[in-house]
């Protein structure tokens, strides 16, 4: 069954400006800018006034439709990015060979070197997507600390670094090591 017209609108919060060209959408607010390109979905946007926007789909199926909520939602990751920044925290953790972690800027980009897990000698090296800050943390032990602007970056620059400490041909039930997600929130907390 098609739908003839689905709608979601979108409330652009104050100190924010979202332009849309093409169905290129791009965010500005206090922290920087950022831009998706949404071409490959066939989605419509219209401003019904300078705060809200309508997200249009016409003669949609379910699965069509259920691109709207998805456009909705990546906008609104977009202005909390730009408004309030993202923030992972990640933890080493180890039984007996401790987890040694390097970073480094190679050719203008970020690298985290990871040596010496499960005495492993191989160094495992990850390259930190466009805009992700990482750094060991201050006071706490065995930490690194990831921020951004664009949630999709600093998330997938996480996932990136979980994924390069995976045990292999061993039992993962006995062998927990490895650099996991401990907390995720935002640079800027609410009060």
């Amino acid at each position: 069954m098609k739908y003839i017209l689905s709608t979601e609108k979108l409330v652009v919060p104050d100190g924010v400006e979202v332009k849309i060209l093409a169905r290129t959408v791009t965010v500005a607010g206090s922290r920087g800018k950022l831009t998706k390109d949404l071409k490959h979905l066939n989605v419509s946007f219209v401003r019904q006034s300078p705060a809200v926007i309508e997200i249009q789909l016409h003669h949609g199926l379910r699965k069509d439709v259920a691109t709207l909520r998805t456009v909705k939602t990546l906008i609104e990751n977009m202005i909390t990015g730009v408004t309030k920044g993202y923030k992972y925290k990640m933890r080493y953790v180890y039984a007996h060979f401790p987890i040694n972690v390097n970073i480094e800027n190679v050719d203008g980009k970020t690298q985290v070197e990871i040596r010496n897990f499960i005495g492993e000698k191989i160094v495992r090296r990850v390259t930190m997507l466009p805009g992700v800050t990482v750094e060991a943390s201050t006071n706490v032990k065995d930490e690194l600390v990831l921020s951004g602007n664009s949630l999709e970056n600093v998330s997938q620059s996480a996932a990136d670094i979980q994924q390069a400490c995976h045990v292999k041909n061993k039992d993962i039930r006995k062998f927990l090591d490895g650099i996991y997600v401990s907390e995720r929130g935002y640079i800027i907390e609410d009060a």
